[in-house]
Formats: C-alpha cells, structure tokens, sequence
C-alpha cells in the first residue's frame, strides 16, 4: 500500500521530466552534433536519446521508442553510426545539456544549493529505479553520473523519465493501442503533442493519423469531433494508473517529504525554463 498522497509521483515526474527534454528543443544540440557532422534533426534526436544503447539498429529504436515510424527510424539508423560513435553523441549531448541548462536557468540558479539539493532527491529516488524489462532506463542507468550538480540532475531526471517511459509502453501495449492510436488519444486529452508536432517529426502521414482516429471513433473511444468519449477518458485515466504503478518505487523510495520537496524544486526551475523559451508554444494542443 502507497505511503504517498494520491498522485503525487506522478506530479513529482510531469515538475521532474519536461527539464530533461529541454535539451531536444535546444539550438545547442543541433551545434554540438552538427560538429559532429550529424545535421539531420531526426538523425541528431534518434542518436541523442537512442546512444546510451549502443550502435543499435532501427528496429531497437522503433521498439523502444514506441511511437515513431520505423520507415524514419530506418532512414537514419544505424547509418548515423557511422559519422559518430555512441560515445561521441553522449559527450556531445552532455555538453548540450550544459550549456542549454546554463542559458535556460542562469548562473544563480545552477550555483544554488536548491538544484544541489535536487539532484540529490531525484538520484535517491532513481536507486529504487529497476532494470528489468526498461530498456532505455537500463542502458542510462549504466551510464555514470556527472559530478556538476545540474548534470546530475539532468541526469537523474533521465533515469527517472526512461523509468517511467518503458512502463508506460507497457501499459500502451497492454491496452493494445498501436503507436499511432496512442498518439491520438493523448493529443485528444489535450495534454498531448498537437497533430502538427507530431506529423513533423514523428515520421506519420496525415492519412496515418486520420486512419487512426477513425479506428479510435470504431473502437468507441473517440465521437465525430475527434474528442475522447467517455470509454476514452477512462482508458487515458487508466493508462496513466497503471503508469503510476509500474513507476511507482522511486517515489516510495524517496518517501512523501522527499517527493514534496524534490516536486516544488522541480517546479521553481521548470518555471524558470518555460520562461526562457524552452519549449515551443504551440508544442502541446489539439489543433
């Protein structure tokens, strides 16, 4: 049984992870592994995330990643591979992270004892992370972590996102919703990527996205409006329980003050971010 208030770790990820994602919107990782002389944005972004797994193939990238077309996948992998190693991308991408942190949060911030003190919680709780059956969590984890306090931060809030993540393709796959469904029916919540975000970068067609609504509106989940009914609520709302659950023992391990804390860090520094410009303003949406 929790020991936690209800919902609180997953409020702990959504303040923890979007910090990890700044850094596929950053200009800086397009310079880092430009000079690399990877200058293809899907390319940049299937060796950023996919590097901690080694020189893998597309259909690695297509399993873990779940919603990406595996043609795109196939366009860029393993080829990429073969203007920079595994090792290169993960040094450029650290080095990506620095400098898009140092822009985005400011030298007050990055030398305060809060985000010390964040990347403490949010490593603690990443040690009751497990490796079975989380692929991209699990190669992460083997990664080692950076002695600066907010690459340890970035760091820890990638194991926790990867933890998270290969739960929630779990619950997905369980819920038999192929990857294109699974975008629609997020999008619809209106928490989701918007339709154009991800058309442009996700490798779909606009037929695959209208094929799959249609099949969402057969399955009862979405009415002709494109919005969720009420099986569709429940089927999101129960995709997310059965997130939390999976996800659930780093936050039991860190315990409710620690989540408290580590969450209203979070907060402070993704406000912070936001208001930087991290993220593109029509990213998330139903139109």
């Amino acid at each position: 049984m929790s020991t936690l208030p209800p919902l609180a770790g997953r409020r702990c990820h959504n303040a923890v992870n979007p910090l990890h994602s700044t850094v596929y919107f950053s200009p800086d990782l397009g310079k880092e592994l430009g000079e690399l002389g990877i200058d293809d944005s899907n390319a940049a972004y299937f060796a950023a995330r996919g590097a901690a797994l080694g020189a893998v193939g597309p259909g690695t990238v297509t399993a873990t990643f779940y919603n990406f077309n595996h043609e795109l996948v196939a366009r860029h992998l393993p080829a990429v591979w073969s203007v920079a190693s595994p090792e290169a991308v993960l040094d450029a991408r650290l080095r990506a992270v620095d400098t898009t942190l140092r822009r985005l949060l400011g030298p007050e911030i990055i030398d305060s004892p809060e985000l010390a003190e964040a990347a403490e919680l949010a490593l603690r709780a990443a040690e009751a992370c497990t490796r079975h059956a989380r692929p991209l969590y699990a190669a992460h984890a083997d990664l080692p972590v950076p002695e600066q306090p907010h690459l340890a931060y970035w760091h820890a809030a990638t194991l926790l996102r990867e933890h998270r993540g290969d739960g929630h393709l779990a619950a997905l796959l369980a819920a038999g919703l192929d990857p294109v469904e699974a975008l629609a029916s997020h999008t619809a919540t209106g928490k989701g990527m918007s339709p154009r975000w991800v058309l442009a970068t996700r490798g779909w067609r606009r037929t695959d996205w209208e094929d799959a609504t249609e099949r969402l509106r057969g399955h009862g989940l979405l009415d002709g409006e494109g919005e969720l009914t009420e099986a569709g609520v429940a089927l999101r709302a129960e995709l997310e329980d059965v997130t939390d659950r999976l996800d659930a023992a780093p936050y039991e391990h860190l315990g409710a003050e620690g989540v408290a804390r580590l969450t209203e860090l979070a907060r402070g520094f993704l406000f912070t971010a936001a208001s930087e410009g991290a993220f593109p303003a029509d990213l998330i949406g139903k139109g």
